[in-house]
């Protein structure tokens, strides 16, 4: 390896970690209060949500407005089922809370109640198994199905319940544990060691980035110092410490600058406001000290930290290998570059479509709206994801060469060989050339 190279890849990575440290002191979010949005507000004195478990025991089919609806009692519900009724009645088994063990009852009105059709009326635009559905927006609930209640004091000063969300902590263990168990049996204890930097990187994000910016500091700032936090630790423990590794964390560090700066260029350039979706919105509206474009940006930046990670670890490790078989600087670096094209390639289709799988319903509402391809595209909503995927594409391809030309100057030497500086003579072979004694050359010489 080049001790010089070495000294300032070391040198500059200890000047990122003592920048991240002051940063993180710097940006440390306070401890105070900050207001509950509305849409996450319950009636309760201190506005927070309370939300409570349940399970669904019975259904049956009825008429809406029932009196029952989200009432407490014991037993079975006052419920007077009707064939092919515009409601569907679900009795619901208290799980949690100060009413433990009672019912509660949750309607949901189908199609048949928003179309205005008597029971056993079949409308011209829906089929019969249309109109039994649930409304848009409303759940499909099903007996044995786990669920979450929200709790309200209702106009008597009576707890009331309604539908929250679906109860998911049991089925996310479990998957969470495969997810772990299928990573730690194939890459072993370096997948167990992926997993632990998985767990630092979200405590990051939870205990540092999002109540930073929720405190009124730089949402772009917050995002470069948490990434630069995260990629010291993650990499280092997942990869071990070498100079590899080492040289694959510069790569990653100068690809996410110039990230962080593609993302503000793009963003002015291309008037993206993201204001279309409608969490950021509702985030300006109730928290309106945060930069709308400030969190657009965060957000690229902490996006494109996995892919890059992945792009500039496979290009070092690639580096020192064709490195070992003896080739030189040049050929070590073109051979290297072959490998990244082909990176590349893979990695910016697995960027583009999974953009375009999260924006999958939008983009079907706009088929169904009629609007032409080029209206789709230029839309905020659209124009946000596009810009992710192309500040995401540049910058893998800008993280190749980079990480590539550091690597190479980390394995290479430049030093004379060991025989000239002891000394000794220096005999140099070439193809064909016999070892001899030293001060006789062979035809070939």
């Amino acid at each position: 390896m080049r001790p010089m190279a070495a000294r300032i890849v070391i040198g500059v990575l200890v000047a990122v970690a003592v920048a991240v440290a002051i940063g993180a002191v710097v940006l440390w979010p306070s401890q105070r209060q900050h207001q509950v949005p509305v849409q996450f507000q319950s009636a309760a004195a201190n506005g927070q949500l309370e939300t409570v478990t349940g399970t669904v025991i019975a259904q049956a089919r009825a008429q809406c407005l029932n009196r029952a609806s989200g009432s407490v009692f014991g037993g079975a519900a006052d419920v007077t089922p009707v064939a092919d009724g515009p409601c569907i009645e679900s009795t619901v088994a208290i799980t949690s809370g100060k009413d433990t063990d009672a019912n509660t009852l949750l309607e949901v009105p189908t199609n048949r109640a928003q179309s205005g059709t008597a029971p056993g009326a079949v409308t011209q635009n829906l089929s019969a198994d249309q109109l039994s559905r649930p409304q848009p927006g409303q759940p499909d609930l099903k007996v044995g199905d786990k669920i979450r209640l929200a709790v309200a004091p209702g106009n008597d000063g009576a707890t009331t319940y309604g539908f929250y969300d679906y109860s998911r902590g049991t089925s996310t263990i479990v998957w969470a544990l495969l997810f772990v168990a299928a990573i730690v049996l194939v890459a072993s204890w370096r997948g167990l060691r992926s997993v632990i930097g998985l767990v630092i990187a979200f405590a990051v994000l939870l205990g540092f980035t999002l109540p930073a910016i929720l405190d009124g500091k730089s949402p772009v700032a917050v995002a470069i110092t948490s990434s630069a936090a995260i990629l010291l630790v993650v990499i280092y423990l997942a990869h071990g410490v070498s100079l590899r590794t080492s040289a694959a964390l510069l790569g990653t560090l100068s690809s996410l600058a110039v990230a962080a700066v593609l993302s503000y260029v793009s963003i002015h350039t291309m008037s993206i406001t993201g204001l279309s979706g409608e969490q950021t919105t509702n985030l300006q509206v109730y928290q309106n000290g945060i930069s709308t474009q400030g969190i657009l940006l965060a957000g690229f930046i902490i996006g494109a930290l996995g892919v890059l990670n992945d792009v500039t670890i496979t290009q070092a490790s690639a580096v020192f290998e064709l490195a070992a078989g003896g080739r030189s600087r040049r050929a070590t670096f073109a051979a290297a570059m072959r490998v990244g094209r082909d990176h590349i390639a893979s990695t910016v289709y697995t960027l583009v479509f999974a953009y375009a799988g999260s924006a999958l319903p939008l983009l079907l509402l706009f088929s169904v709206a009629g609007q032409s391809f080029s209206s789709l595209v230029t839309t905020d909503t659209v124009a946000v994801e596009l810009g992710r995927s192309f500040v995401g594409g540049i910058a893998i391809a800008l993280s190749v060469p980079l990480t590539t030309a550091i690597a190479v100057a980390l394995v290479h030497r430049h030093e004379r060989p060991d025989n000239v500086r002891t000394g000794e003579p220096h005999v140099p072979i070439h193809p064909g050339h016999r070892d001899e004694k030293p001060g006789r050359h062979s035809r070939a010489d």
